[in-house]
């Protein structure tokens, strides 16, 4: 991309072909007179027409001119470039992991489902910090907030049903999250929660936990995962081996509802696992990372080459007007 900061000069070179065409007129004009016996030598002789070295030295004059008066008009070289402004976004995702998450209505089951669809999540993100906090009688930071997204994958496959002593401390899980997020500056602060049960253990109630995180800003999305009914929960039978029980589904929507509205969040029920898909796309569109992009051109100036070439010029025709094309008085 070339431009000119100075273009104006560019209209001097209107006079350089007036310089040329006034230098052969006057060329023309100029000339020696020979005498001849008769004009039939003249006639056979014909007209020649070339270049002097005269013709050759107003070239290069003018060339040079040229380039003095494109130099002037300051050319410039431009890049373009684009800087990217991403204004990202902290996301805590909270994973119940008690026993009640082996229950096999949502495939293979709940526990394996929400940590494949949490994987998907976490790849398809971009300029975000996100970590990992697992709980179900306790609660503990799997994985700090990070970019890494390979690391918090790999600890994400590590997680699995009897980590932790049993129980379902929704409170605590929230509450572990939230502290992760308190001291963050992003233009957003989330925490996804998944659960499939109703909170008995733990020292925080799940509501003061969620006032906590109203208090810090922090949105909270909370997904109930698990059939209404009945769900088939796998149980190691000491005699028959393994074996399936039925066992009602025991989340507790009140709740989960509030803490969201609470927050500014939303509430949702995964009843299977291409609604918990469903749920984490519709998550991923409401929390979109900013991206700007900002253009712009670096200049480069590209006068002092074309004031080099016209000076070598003059050089040059200074050089020929004293050697190869002087005159001799």
């Amino acid at each position: 991309m070339i431009r000119f900061a100075d273009p104006w000069f560019l209209a001097f070179l209107l006079a350089v072909p007036l310089l040329a065409w006034w230098h052969f007129k006057k060329r023309r004009n100029r000339g020696a007179t020979i005498r001849f016996s008769h004009l039939g030598t003249v006639k056979q002789a014909g007209r020649v027409r070339r270049m002097t070295g005269l013709d050759l030295l107003v070239m290069l004059k003018l060339f040079a001119l040229t380039l003095l008066i494109v130099a002037f008009a300051r050319p410039q070289s431009g890049i373009k470039g684009e800087e990217v402004i991403t204004e990202g976004i902290d996301i805590m995702l909270a994973a119940d992991i008690s026993s009640s998450m082996l229950a096999e209505d949502i495939k293979p089951n709940r526990v394996d489902a929400a940590k494949a669809v949490a994987a998907e999540f976490v790849k398809g993100r971009r300029n975000d910090r996100i970590g990992l906090v697992i709980f179900s009688g306790e609660a503990f930071t799997q994985c700090p907030l990070t970019i890494d997204y390979g690391i918090l994958v790999s600890f994400l496959e590590q997680v699995h049903v009897g980590m932790i002593e049993d129980g379902t401390a929704i409170g605590m899980g929230l509450a572990t999250a939230v502290n992760r997020l308190r001291n963050s500056h992003a233009k957003s602060k989330v925490v996804i929660i998944l659960t499939d049960g109703r909170n008995n253990r733990g020292q925080i109630d799940p509501v003061t936990a969620a006032q906590t995180a109203q208090a810090f800003d922090i949105k909270v999305y909370t997904i109930g995962a698990g059939t209404r009914g009945t769900a088939l929960y796998p149980v190691n039978d000491p005699f028959f081996g393994k074996r399936y029980v039925p066992m009602q589904a025991d989340i507790d929507d009140e709740l989960l509802s509030r803490i969201a509205s609470m927050t500014g969040g939303r509430y949702f029920r995964a009843t299977d696992r291409q609604s918990l898909e469903s749920i984490y796309r519709e998550i991923d569109a409401m929390e979109k990372t900013e991206v700007k992009v900002k253009e712009y051109t670096r200049y480069s100036e590209l006068f002092h080459h074309l004031a080099a070439a016209a000076l070598l010029l003059m050089l040059v025709q200074m050089l020929l007007a004293n050697t190869v094309f002087r005159k001799i008085p």
